[in-house]
């Protein structure tokens, strides 16, 4: 099976069940996409639904075999690679006539793709001229990757039977790359949530991570960042290795879906800018240590200059965003999640919630502090999942049970780690917060923050479950789900051709809410973050979190005034007035200059919050 980017957009993995099959609803088309590693006991539920409905044969993988979490991840890889493959070859036996894939997959590419114009050309032609185009154009199919996603955060010990601790190459990250590397995929792994140095070390047991005789990857790695910074110090840590960065994907720190890994305000156009600057300078400086490192290896080297794609995603939300994003930026594609999840044709969201996102308003969309990661987290107030939290609490039962267990790292009360979202762990910390509250408002402050952490193993996996019908293990059927708060603007549930035509701009699937440009609106998630930080800790400031909340200022003051300088730039692109973001921008500069709880030195030398 071999892929290509035919689209100038990617699917990214959202949460753990919405995009765990999506390949199998979209690859066929030339779409890529991205699924989680994450949970093995959901990828075996998938593994032997998906077998079934295809007349596959299915041998189930038992927890308690050796390896099992690694052999799982790769039988349902291989079983998606086999089907993928199967629908490719079906597509291409399809007439080209109304309905069939074969025209689908040509009617949904972008307007400026060569292989369009040859689609266009073929229709308005007859005969052998006619017959001869056909037969490009069915050997010129190509299906979207199938990559998967490692946060590599996600990363706990795992233990004998006999209670031992496992190797370190039985970890959960460790053994998800295991369980890709054996794979028959040619695609990308994607790793998330920044550096894991034991991770990115073990990428040298697996050749396929590095150039063949011929100079090939068979496998690639995508590395999703906030920064520049960041890009440079991974990419130079893989590099050394011998181990080549395929694509950058850069991601906005509060204006996305799931986990929110906040930037110190550096906005996302400032945040390009330099990856397009200094991309060159970047290309350049990875690939002399690469290939010094592959030489020390006595490794085949690349035959060919190695490609480096640049993506960046979160918050697009409009063609002529997406268009300016990639001709400004010089980028190589853009990645639209949250709005997929209102095209059941995509992914996986339950009839429930689906109709609870296509009602929502936008207090419904916020950030909370339920992950167990300690993360910021998007989540969604109307889910049943948030439900379920709440009657729990009401009970005097806080808390999940903890069967998954694979955000389990806390060790206050135990020496084995639990999860702080588990029932275990929230008893024994609202315990120690009641012996140590000085007053009844102390601890009502304390319990709160502690029963917001919600079981995220079960709920972001559950959508999967109950779309295919398949019976919930425990009954556990609660919905966790963290769209990003652009999808406040995107209100009615549509077909896979009507979000691609959104995309490209051929029809506008926008509510009637007014939506500015989505470089305000991260601005301003940003000012309203800073805002909250500093209300939190107004109490208890010191000289380094004062720093902090300077530098963060600054930094959006910064984006502001870069905003201002592209302006012309972006006004061949813009939906909506420029005047409307020069005026949205002003607010925003105002807002910062006003903020009225940064400290200076008082005669005394002591400091005080200026009111």
């Amino acid at each position: 099976m071999n892929t290509a980017n035919q689209h100038t957009f990617h699917i990214p993995v959202m949460g753990l069940g919405f995009t765990i099959d999506t390949p199998l609803k979209v690859a066929r088309f030339g779409i890529s996409s991205a699924l989680s590693l994450a949970d093995d006991h959901l990828v075996e539920q998938m593994r032997e639904c998906h077998a079934r409905a295809f007349d596959r044969p299915f041998s189930p993988i038992s927890p308690k075999s050796e390896d099992y979490r690694a052999k799982r991840i790769t039988a349902y890889l291989n079983l998606l690679y086999d089907i993928v493959d199967q629908q490719v070859c079906q597509l291409r036996s399809n007439r080209f006539e109304a309905g069939s894939d074969l025209t689908r997959y040509f009617e949904l590419l972008p307007e400026g793709s060569p292989l369009r114009s040859e689609y266009l050309t073929m229709c308005a032609s007859s005969g052998e001229a006619r017959d001869r185009l056909a037969m490009g154009l069915r050997a010129a199919v190509r299906a979207g990757a199938i990559d998967v996603n490692i946060m590599t955060k996600v990363d706990k010990t795992n233990y004998a039977p006999d209670g031992t601790p496992l190797p370190p190459a039985y970890s959960d990250a460790s053994a998800a790359l295991r369980g890709f590397a054996r794979s028959r995929l040619r695609s990308a792994v994607i790793l998330s949530a920044g550096l894991n140095p034991r991770l990115y070390s073990y990428f040298e047991n697996f050749d396929d991570f590095f150039p063949d005789e011929d100079g090939r990857l068979a496998k690639r790695i995508i590395l999703k960042v906030s920064d520049y910074r960041s890009a440079l110090i991974q990419g130079k840590l893989l590099a050394k290795k011998g181990l080549w960065v395929s694509e950058f994907r850069i991601e906005s720190g509060l204006n996305c879906g799931g986990h929110a890994f906040v930037s110190d305000g550096v906005l996302l156009g400032p945040i390009m800018e330099a990856f397009k600057t200094q991309r060159d300078a970047l290309y350049g400086e990875l690939k002399r240590l690469c290939e010094a490192a592959l030489a020390g290896k006595s490794r085949p080297g690349f035959k060919t200059d190695p490609q480096q794609r640049i993506t960046v995603q979160g918050g697009i939300g409009t063609a002529g965003e997406d268009r300016f994003l990639l001709d400004y930026y010089q980028l190589d594609g853009t990645g639209w999640g949250s709005p997929f999840l209102l095209v059941p044709e995509a992914t996986n969201v339950d009839e429930d919630t689906l109709q609870q996102l296509a009602n929502a308003q936008p207090s419904d969309f916020y950030l909370s502090n339920a992950s167990p990661l300690g993360v910021p987290f998007h989540n969604f107030r109307p889910s049943s999942s948030e439900e379920q939290r709440k009657f729990r609490i009401a009970k005097n039962r806080p808390g999940s049970p903890c069967h998954k267990k694979f955000l389990s790292f806390n060790t206050e009360f135990t020496d084995r780690p639990i999860c702080t979202a588990s029932r275990q762990y929230q008893n024994l910390k609202l315990n120690e917060a009641r012996i140590n509250s000085t007053d009844e408002q102390a601890y009502q402050e304390a319990a709160a923050a502690i029963v917001e952490k919600d079981c995220l193993c079960e709920g972001l996996a559950a959508p999967a479950v109950l779309v295919n019908d398949m019976p919930p293990k425990h009954n556990l059927r609660a919905v966790t789900i963290c769209p990003g708060p652009n999808l406040a603007y995107f209100s009615k549930i549509v077909s896979l051709k009507e979000m691609v035509g959104h995309i490209y701009g051929k029809i506008n699937l926008l509510n009637n809410r007014f939506r500015s440009n989505l470089f305000v609106n991260e601005l301003r998630l940003y000012i309203t973050y800073l805002k909250k930080e500093i209300e939190k800790h107004q109490h208890d400031f010191t000289e380094k979190r004062d720093a902090y909340f300077r530098t963060f200022r600054d930094n959006l003051l910064l984006g502001i005034e870069y905003y201002r300088s592209i302006m012309p730039s972006m006004q061949p692109y813009a939906e909506t007035n420029i005047d409307d973001m020069k005026a949205a921008i002003a607010d925003a500069e105002r807002i910062l200059l006003q903020l009225p709880v940064f400290y200076v030195k008082s005669q005394s030398c002591s400091r005080k919050p200026v009111r």
